[in-house]
Order: structure tokens, then sequence, then C-alpha cells
């Protein structure tokens, strides 16, 4: 990491990030984190925060909200699976 302090930022911040994530900050704490990834020279850190402001209601409300839709998602996964896994098979000998 001493070698490449870009990397070393980009850790910090992605490391910031996912923080954020787990913890459901307030719009302030989210608000700051994204005014510093603008702020910061890496062009793909400075490109992921302007994607968040475009839909900004959408991720704070992503971000803060207590609800997760990963059963729901899980689900339609597993059903998505088991499509895949019989592509082909259908026919007399499946019967």
């Amino acid at each position: 990491m001493d070698d490449c302090p870009d990397l070393a930022r980009l850790r910090e911040h992605v490391a910031a990030f996912a923080d954020l994530l787990t913890n459901r900050p307030s719009n302030g704490r989210l608000l700051k984190w994204v005014n510093a990834a603008r702020a910061d020279t890496l062009p793909a850190l400075k490109s992921f925060a302007m994607g968040l402001d475009k839909d900004w209601d959408a991720v704070l409300g992503a971000v803060t909200s207590p609800w997760s839709s990963g059963v729901v998602e899980g689900t339609v996964t597993k059903i998505n699976l088991v499509k895949r896994q019989m592509y082909g098979r259908a026919g007399l000998p499946l019967l």
C-alpha cells in the first residue's frame, strides 16, 4: 500500500462506504462520504459518486431504510437457477 497512495485512498473510501451500508447512517454521513469521493482525484470514485447523485432519493432510501429485499432476491435467484437447469430437458424422456 505504501507504493501506491491512490490504492490506499481508494481502500479508505471503500471501507467507509461499506461501513455506511452496514450501519444505516443518517443523510449527513452519506452526503459527507459522497462529497469526499467527489473531491478526490480518482476518476472511478468520482464517477461512482456522480452516479449516486443522479438518483439521490433512491440511494438515500436504500442506504438508510431498515427494510431489505434480500429474502425476495434470494428466492428469485433460486427460481432462475432451477429454470436455467431445465433448459433443453423437456421431452418424452423427462416425462
